[in-house]
């Protein structure tokens, strides 16, 4: 895809000072008299890219959201120094959050930043007539797909939230409450579902993609996620449905190979956040800073590193623990050797980029792997061994499993397949921000982080708080989970 940051200059209206703030923008028409972009297909393409440009920043894909999903986890500990805090990731280790914790403003905040842009795009779409209307129609399913996306994460997160599918006029009482009131999950997704059959109908193949825009999101994306989505409803006779319409993805035969720099977009890639170029380009802020390796010879701040638990959970001779886990002392793809004496014992290797040897490279060529074509085989697997076809469920399973160098399942019976399922999932999906969804929604939270030695309060901790300042700022409308 073209550079990003070119395209930030467009949403310099928007502002976001409180909850109303961050759903505002000022200056609407502006996009149309841009330089250059005025009703012109390069226009048209600019606002739907600036959507994809939320998810470079740092409230959003950086460090409160590896906290929020993986430092919570058993996968990961907080890493870095014991006495650096990391402002609350501390607390998000040992599950003592509370509704004030920084980490959880800040995703709440970068969300709604993001459905803003995505409901920017498709309200200004139509007006762009010099623009090609297959084109339009492409974007509008673009953005769709991208604030089905967000909205997905935030019903993992919190459940409930508010459903704001338009751009906000802060003068509108109506709209006013529409941003603070919280719909239920089922109507959220009512409404996902609703967006991505739209940017199913309207999304080409990725084929039809030329080099400049390999990282837009395709047909195929679309029916990953709805894929996704219907795992989560416990919807499996549709998930089958769904995965079965992917065509043209493969699983990358070097599992290694997919999160080098060398990776991006390859045969496996369904939806990934395109980082790219080097410090002061725009890339993903602080990605793989934050997760790089600290103290003598480090790159990074350490924190997000394997957990004992996520080690013992690999096979012998699993090629993706080596593809997962820095250790110290070891030599990377790129030649940086890693110092025996850094802070931590292991490391995050899939956020690794080696940019991050340059002075003040905050901004990094990493890209986060969203869906790939392994979890799409994970999840037909899943949905097959619920609706009682167990052999078509294994295969599947083995698909995965073989290509990691492991033989085929030796697992019989459906529950005994259906755990099988979850490990590979563990071991597949390491540090691409799962775990712990996958925990709440297989029932298994609760043993097995007593298991990595935290508490995990059922009736609590499925859901995480609302933010406390969006509670004060909502005026008692915006209510809280349970239990905080």
């Amino acid at each position: 895809m073209k550079k990003y940051s070119i395209l930030i200059i467009l949403f310099v209206g928007m502002f976001y000072a409180c909850q109303d703030d961050f759903l505002t923008i000022e200056e609407r028409e502006a996009i149309l008299t841009s330089d250059g972009l005025a009703n012109t297909d390069d226009g048209a393409k600019a606002i739907v890219t600036a959507v994809y440009a939320k998810y470079l920043d740092y409230n959003l894909s950086s460090f409160s959201w590896i906290g929020i999903t993986s430092i919570t986890t058993d996968d990961a500990d907080k890493g870095s120094d014991p006495t650096d805090a990391g402002t609350d990731k501390n607390l998000l280790d040992n599950l003592d959050f509370t509704p004030s914790s920084e980490s959880f403003k800040d995703v709440w905040k970068g969300s709604y930043e993001a459905i803003n842009r995505a409901n920017y795009a498709i309200e200004q779409l139509p007006f762009f007539t010099g623009a090609d209307a297959g084109l339009r129609a492409r974007l509008d399913a673009e953005a769709r797909f991208l604030r089905a996306f967000t909205y997905f994460n935030l019903i993992r997160l919190y459940g409930a939230v508010p459903l704001v599918d338009h751009v906000v006029v802060p003068s509108n009482p109506d709209d006013k409450q529409m941003a603070r009131e919280r719909k239920s999950v089922n109507e959220i997704y009512t409404f996902i579902e609703q967006e991505l059959s739209t940017a199913i109908a309207n999304l080409p193949d990725r084929t039809a993609y030329g080099s400049a825009d390999k990282g837009r999101v395709s047909k195929g994306s679309a029916l990953a996620l709805m894929a996704k989505v219907k795992l989560y409803r416990q919807q499996w006779s549709e998930v089958v449905s769904y995965a079965n319409q992917i065509s043209g993805y493969s699983l990358t035969p070097n599992y290694a190979e997919i999160f080098k720099v060398s990776g991006e977009f390859n045969q496996e890639s369904l939806f990934e956040i395109n980082g790219w170029g080097s410090d002061p380009a725009r890339g993903i802020h602080q990605y793989s800073l934050t997760q790089g390796a600290r103290g003598s010879g480090g790159w990074g701040w350490g924190f997000n590193i394997p957990s004992a638990s996520l080690l013992g959970a690999y096979e012998p001779n699993d090629t993706r623990k080596a593809a997962t886990v820095i250790f110290a002392g070891q030599t990377l793809y790129d030649g940086r050797v890693v110092s025996a004496t850094a802070n931590n014992p292991y490391y995050n290797y899939k956020a690794y980029s080696p940019n991050n040897g340059n002075p003040g490279a905050n901004d990094t060529d990493t890209n986060i792997r969203y869906l790939r074509y392994a979890e799409v085989l994970l999840m037909k697997a899943e949905a097959l061994n619920e609706l009682n076809d167990l052999a078509g469920a294994k295969t599947e399973l083995n698909k995965v499993r073989n290509r990691a160098g492991l033989a085929n399942t030796t697992a019989s019976t459906k529950d005994d397949v259906r755990l099988a399922i979850w490990k590979e999932r563990r071991v597949e999906l390491a540090f691409e921000h799962d775990r712990w969804f996958d925990l709440i929604r297989t029932g298994q939270a609760q043993q097995a982080l007593a298991d990595h030695g935290k508490t995990f309060v059922v009736g609590k901790h499925e859901l995480f708080p609302i933010p406390q300042n969006v509670i004060d700022e909502s005026e008692g409308v915006t209510s809280q989970n349970p239990n905080y």
